[in-house]
């Protein structure tokens, strides 16, 4: 069986452009749905996050009325299995030969810290050189932009992918004084950033990257993963 990292962000707060803190955290289903995944599998999981910090959960992705009439479910199994796992592991820590896959959930987080984090971008890189498998969903996928080489080039750029689209973005209400916008940010890089309908589960496989658009693409990323690694 395999060991896969699961990457959280560390950030609790999402600046908008208008100076207004917006608060954020990880996404239940998008951290739940693929451990469960992953450990059903036979498969054992570890935690990491900038400086070893654990995020709070995103409050919006316990509230039935955004996140669907199950997300009670990911709530409970998220919030145990962080608690058995114990305090995370902090990336600058983490050795890469100690892992087959990396999978980076989403929340808005990732725009925050993930995007810029040397230890993940170093992680990343190696990984990819090493055909590891490399999973991000939703916002997730912005964590991908870390990976940024020596000579300032972007690893993925060329790669199909999928991540939250800025429809998604602006019918959730938080396009509009962001910073910047995932999918957008992503084609800029060089991404080849594919999108299906919005809130539906869509997945996408270049390779060793596996990407998901949103939090309905969580299962069906990880489940790709788990037959990757079977293969």
């Amino acid at each position: 069986m395999s060991t896969i990292l699961i990457v959280m962000s560390a950030a609790d707060t999402w600046v908008r452009n208008d100076g207004s803190a917006y608060p954020t955290g990880y996404w239940a289903e998008e951290l739940a749905a693929p451990h469960k995944i992953f450990v059903d599998a036979g498969h054992t999981v570890d935690f990491a996050s900038p400086g070893g910090v654990l995020q709070p959960l995103d409050k919006h992705s316990a509230d039935p009325a955004i996140a669907g009439e199950d997300c009670g479910q990911y709530v409970e199994h998220a919030e145990k299995a962080l608690a058995a796992f114990g305090p995370l592991l902090r990336l600058s820590d983490v050795a890469l030969d100690d892992y087959d896959a990396i999978v980076l959930p989403g929340g808005h987080g990732p725009v925050v810290d993930l995007f810029e984090d040397r230890d993940l971008g170093r992680l990343l890189l190696g990984a990819d050189d090493a055909g590891k498998l490399i999973g991000a969903v939703c916002h997730g996928p912005a964590a991908l932009l870390s990976a940024v080489d020596d000579a300032g080039e972007w690893r993925f750029a060329g790669r199909r992918l999928t991540a939250f689209t800025d429809e998604e973005e602006e019918m959730f209400g938080t396009a509009e004084g962001a910073p910047w916008l995932l999918a957008s940010r992503l084609r800029e890089r060089g991404a080849l950033h594919e999108g299906g309908a919005a809130y539906q589960a869509y997945s996408v496989r270049d390779g060793n990257l596996f990407t998901g658009q949103n939090p309905a693409s969580s299962a069906p990323m990880a489940n790709a993963i788990v037959e990757a690694l079977a293969s």
